[in-house]
């Protein structure tokens, strides 16, 4: 027996799960509430009724909805229309690779 105290595993591989799950709520545009620059800059993959999307402005995954915008038709102030869409969604992290934790509904 040595007294030394005994090493535990580095901690970096086990990362806290909060950290490697998205927010549920997250904007793509600077001036909602919801904006994140830092989650987007590492990249979000959004899952919206059991199909990947590329297209979403915004998502809700409590509320259970997205945000796209309608075609190419735009606001008298040249921002985008969107629709609200409603549905199971999900998101998750795409830098995590393969099987990365995924934030959802419950």
């Amino acid at each position: 027996m040595s007294d030394e105290p005994e090493q535990q595993a580095d901690p970096s591989p086990t990362k806290d799960k909060a950290t490697d799950v998205p927010p549920q709520r997250l904007a793509i545009h600077p001036r909602s509430e919801h904006f994140d620059a830092d989650v987007l800059q590492r990249g979000v993959g959004i899952r919206f009724k059991g199909k990947e999307r590329t297209d979403i402005e915004e998502y809700s995954i409590p509320d259970g909805w997205v945000r796209v915008q309608a075609g190419k038709t735009v606001d008298r102030k040249g921002k985008p229309l969107t629709i609200k869409l409603n549905g199971e969604v999900e998101a998750w992290y795409e830098d995590l690779g393969e099987n990365p934790p995924v934030a959802k509904k419950g």
